[in-house]
């Protein structure tokens, strides 16, 4: 493996990354050689992906945890500090949607989506502030969206979530580039995971307009964002910080 890519003796954490999108990432990570923590509230994905990470040959582990509870995410990172030692990976997946028309939503379902989706990765970012600091640095992945970019009828609170990660990306990239920290957004298309297989049950037409508008003619896999990851969380991005980087199969450049 080029030693830029190399992760032996890095520790991780992904929120959200039992499943989909964050397990892909994990995987990835696994691979290049870093140890993660992975924090999710369903105990038996939690279980799954533990073992899948181990199979790579990686050292993980798994905690059940409430991120849009600042004490939770306090505890998040003395988990990783106490398991491994260390903190230098932060992936912030995590991740709800509801789907309605704007007029439809309660105070209590937007509130919802945008603590999940965004407060909790403000929060995550807080706590382990300090020990990538202790560190010498660290790198902070955002998980954002196609929503990042785009407006959807039925994705009001999601939008305003996604639109806010890269946001938030951009302030802690500039505030924390002095810390050797960098922080760098990612912006999936349309992605073939639970929370997708959902909303193809919600939208009617919505596989074939994606398959359509997508240059690569295919869905993406959750595979797909270990290169992305791997690249984002290693040496090899030292410059890179800010950026907010479509893993889309071209979806955003189609006219």
């Amino acid at each position: 493996m080029n030693k830029s890519f190399n992760l032996s003796g890095r520790v991780v954490i992904v929120t959200g990354g039992n499943g989909g999108i964050g397990l892909g990432m994990a995987s990835g990570l696994a691979e290049a050689g870093a140890s993660l923590l992975i924090a999710g509230r369903n105990p038996q994905k939690n279980a799954a992906a533990v073992k899948a990470l181990e199979s790579l040959g990686a050292k993980a582990a798994a905690v059940e945890a409430d991120v849009t509870v600042q004490s939770a995410c306090r505890s998040l990172v003395d988990s990783a500090l106490e398991r491994f030692g260390r903190l230098d990976i932060l992936i912030n997946n995590a991740g709800i949607n509801i789907r309605k028309q704007p007029q439809d939503y309660t105070p209590e379902e937007w509130k919802s989506v945008l603590d999940t989706n965004l407060t909790s990765a403000f929060l995550c970012c807080q706590a382990a502030y300090p020990a990538m600091l202790k560190a010498g640095g660290g790198k902070i992945i955002n998980i954002g969206s196609m929503m990042s970019i785009f407006g959807a009828a039925f994705a009001g609170p999601y939008g305003a979530s996604k639109g806010g990660m890269v946001q938030l990306t951009k302030s802690l990239a500039c505030a924390w580039a002095k810390d050797n920290i960098q922080v760098n957004a990612v912006l999936p298309g349309w992605i073939d995971t639970d929370l997708t297989r959902q909303a193809r049950k919600d939208v009617p037409g919505l596989h074939e307009r994606v398959l359509a508008r997508t240059p690569a003619g295919r869905w993406g896999d959750p595979k797909d964002f270990a290169g992305i990851a791997a690249f984002l969380a290693s040496s090899a991005s030292d410059f890179v910080t800010g950026a907010a980087i479509t893993v889309d199969g071209g979806y955003s450049s189609q006219g």
